[in-house]
This record gives C-alpha cells, sequence and structure tokens, in this order.
C-alpha cells in the first residue's frame, strides 16, 4: 500500500541517521522527498540511491535564507510540499549550565530551535496551496522528561515540544497538522558520538543506556521513521499537536 502516493515530503538533517531513514521509508510508501543536509556527500549519495523520486539540496537550518530557497526548490522540482520533517538537529556541548558559554548554548538553539521556527515559517505557504499538510517535529524524550547532562539541547527539546502544539493550534483551520515525536535512545552517529565522549568502554555505555529503556534495547533509526510515515498519511488525520513516544519505554518511569 503506497500511503503517501501524490505527496511531496522534505526533511531536514536528511542525509544520516533518523533523517535518512525517513526519507527512504517515505519514497518507499510513495511520496517524492527533497533530503536537505550540510553534509553533501552522504546526501547526494542517498538521493541518488532513491531514484528520480528523491533530490539533495544544501541548507543549514539555522540560515533563513538556506531554509526559505530549500521550501522553494522542492516546489519547483516536484510542485508542491505536503510534508515537513523537522529533524535536522545536534547535542551540543555536554557541561553544567553555569559552565556553558553563550556561544555553545546559542548554536544548539539556533539549529534544534530557529531550525524548526525556520522550517515550518516557509512551509506553510506552499502547504496552503496544497490544501493542507503534515509537519512533524523531532523532540527528544528530554523534551519531556529531564536528565542532568546537556542542558541546551534538553531545553531546546522542550521548546520544540511546545511550538508543536501552538502552530498545531494556529494551523489547524487550515488542515495543517503539527505533531511532535519523541524519540529514545536511537543508535544513529549522534549517539554514537554521545556515547564515545563519555569516556571508558564503548561497548559497556551502549549497553548502560539500553538499560534505562525497559525494553532493553536502542532503538534503531527506522522505528521513527515508520512513526514519521505515520503522521505524514491520511491515517492521521485526526491528530494534531499531538506527542508520539518511541522510546522503548524510557519515560514511563
Amino acid at each position: 500500500m503506497n500511503r503517501l502516493d501524490g505527496k511531496v515530503a522534505l526533511v531536514t538533517g536528511g542525509a544520516l541517521g533518523i533523517g535518512a531513514a525517513c526519507a527512504r521509508r517515505m519514497v518507499e510508501v510513495g511520496a517524492r522527498v527533497a533530503i536537505v543536509d550540510v553534509l553533501d556527500e552522504p546526501g547526494q549519495a542517498l538521493a541518488q540511491e532513491l531514484g528520480a523520486d528523491a533530490c539533495y539540496l544544501h541548507a543549514d537550518v539555522s540560515v533563513e535564507g538556506d531554509v526559505h530557497r530549500a521550501v522553494a526548490d522542492t516546489v519547483e522540482r516536484f510542485g508542491r510540499l505536503d510534508i515537513l520533517v523537522n529533524n535536522a538537529g545536534i547535542s551540543g556541548t555536554n557541561k553544567p549550565t553555569h559552565e556553558l558559554t553563550e556561544a555553545e548554548w546559542d548554536r544548539v538553539q539556533a539549529i534544534n530551535v530557529k531550525g524548526v521556527f525556520f522550517g515550518t515559517k516557509h512551509a506553510i505557504a506552499p502547504m496552503r496551496q496544497a490544501g493542507g499538510g503534515s509537519i512533524i517535529n523531532l523532540s527528544s524524550i528530554y523534551g519531556l522528561v529531564g536528565a542532568p547532562d546537556v542542558p541546551p539541547y534538553h531545553a531546546s527539546k522542550g521548546a520544540v515540544r511546545l511550538m508543536s502544539k501552538t502552530d498545531a493550534l494556529l494551523y489547524a483551520a487550515e488542515r495543517i497538522r503539527v505533531n511532535s515525536i519523541h524519540p529514545g535512545f536511537i543508535w544513529t552517529p549522534m549517539v554514537e558520538h554521545h556515547l564515545a565522549a563519555l569516556g571508558g568502554d564503548a561497548a559497556a555505555n551502549r549497553q548502560a543506556v539500553a538499560a534505562l529503556h525497559p525494553l532493553g534495547h536502542l532503538g534503531e533509526p527506522d522505528d521513527i521513521a515508520w512513526g514519521v510515515v505515520y503522521l505524514a498519511s491520511d491515517e492521521a488525520k485526526f491528530i494534531t499537536g499531538s506527542e508520539l513516544v518511541i522510546d522503548g519505554g524510557y519515560s514511563c518511569r
């Protein structure tokens, strides 16, 4: 079943990890997808792998002009925009709050928060023209619960959660749905880097983090990608302002 037949999607941070999985699965179920990233080599390789139903666009989501151009180029290439996946994000510096510099704080907010703002801002016009749409914002378990590390990251993901609810209310009458997804630890380059930064034995670190999830293991990018497919599809036509938690039970405690 081609759940996204005729729909066009734009995925930020689409070259690797969760973003790449989203692009693959959406193309698989009928969508055409613009992969947006600053990582040109893997982004271009993924677009080539996916064929005519995908393209790669270079854009830094912290720069409004880049995001505006990416949205415009997507519409020019594929004729419309129905789905926006605001996935691009960084974990940032892992220091206690009193040791953080302003620059370290601002860098995380620029990508994780302003990137979502810019994406949503420039997606609204083409979604109005399409008669509606689905905006899917990648938050985190740390948009729901706290932890004693990476304060800028946790603050940014809490912001994404509330931005999603606000925009859900603002655009519901125009059939533009806005939802957030809250992953647990997913085995991606970002999580791999985070675990490596902890020092010590990498395998032991991975096992310890996996044990935080009641299901006993880390998630995979496809676990999130299928949630994105669902929220992007007409199966979720009555869902907006919601939080889809995909975390192996982490936030149940």
